[in-house]
C-alpha cells in the first residue's frame, strides 16, 4: 500500500512535470494492459475534483490510467454520493490520500457568489442544489468583502469552497474519520490554477510539507 506522503509526492511530481510541459510520462495502454487492470485496481489516491472541461485529473497530475479514483461535479461539492465514493476507495482499494481539487475561475463558485450578491429565480432544481452546498462555504467571504473586487472576491471564495469540503467529508464520515485515526489517511486541499497550470497543495499536515 503505497503511503499518504508517498501520494502526495507523486502527485506533486507528476504536476511539475506537467505545469512545465514535459512529454506525459504516461501513454496509450497496450491490449494487454487494458486486461491486466480488467481485474481490479489499486488507485494510490482519491481526487474529487470539479467537473470543469479545463481540469482533466489524470493530466494535471501526469498520472495513468488506474492511478487515480475521480470523482468529479460541478464546484466539487460533497454530498452523499460522494461521500460513499471517497469511502469506497479509502475502505475497499486501499487509497491513503484524498485530494478535493478546487480550480482557479471556478463556475460553480461564480455562480454562487452571484446569487448571493444578486439572488435570482431563473436557477433550475439541479443548478440550484449545486449553489446551495457552496452557500455555507462563501457566505462569510461574500460579506467581509461584498465591495470589493470580483475577481478578489473569487479567488477568497475558491479557497473557502474547497476547505469547507475537506471539511464535510472529515465530518460527515465516520468511515474516513476512523481510517484517519488509525490507518494512516489524509484529507488535503488543492487549487490547480487555470493560467499556471500548477497545483497549490495547502493545510497539508505539516510532515508531508
Amino acid at each position: 500500500m503505497i503511503t499518504a506522503s508517498e501520494a502526495l509526492d507523486r502527485l506533486r511530481e507528476g504536476n511539475a512535470r506537467f505545469a512545465l510541459g514535459e512529454k506525459p510520462a504516461h501513454r496509450h495502454m497496450s491490449r494487454a494492459e487494458r486486461s491486466r487492470f480488467a481485474t481490479g485496481q489499486a488507485p494510490f489516491a482519491v481526487v474529487l475534483g470539479c467537473s470543469d472541461s479545463r481540469v482533466p485529473v489524470e493530466s494535471i497530475f501526469d498520472q495513468g490510467v488506474g492511478d487515480l479514483f475521480v470523482v468529479r461535479v460541478a464546484g466539487n461539492v460533497v454530498a452523499a454520493p460522494v461521500i460513499g465514493s471517497v469511502e469506497f476507495a479509502a475502505l475497499q482499494l486501499g487509497s491513503r490520500l484524498v485530494v478535493v481539487l478546487g480550480h482557479s475561475r471556478c463556475g460553480a463558485v461564480r455562480a454562487t457568489l452571484d446569487e448571493l450578491l444578486q439572488p435570482s429565480e431563473g436557477l433550475s432544481q439541479g443548478l440550484g442544489a449545486i449553489v446551495d452546498s457552496i452557500r455555507p462555504a462563501v457566505e462569510g467571504v461574500s460579506a467581509e468583502r461584498r465591495t470589493g473586487d470580483r475577481d478578489v472576491l473569487l479567488q477568497h471564495a475558491v479557497r473557502a469552497n474547497i476547505r469547507y469540503s475537506v471539511l464535510r467529508l472529515t465530518n460527515d464520515s465516520d468511515v474516513l474519520n476512523q481510517l484517519i485515526r488509525d490507518d494512516g489517511l489524509v484529507v488535503v486541499g488543492a487549487e490547480y490554477s487555470l493560467e499556471t497550470g500548477r497545483v497549490d497543495f495547502f493545510d497539508v499536515p505539516s510532515k508531508f510539507v
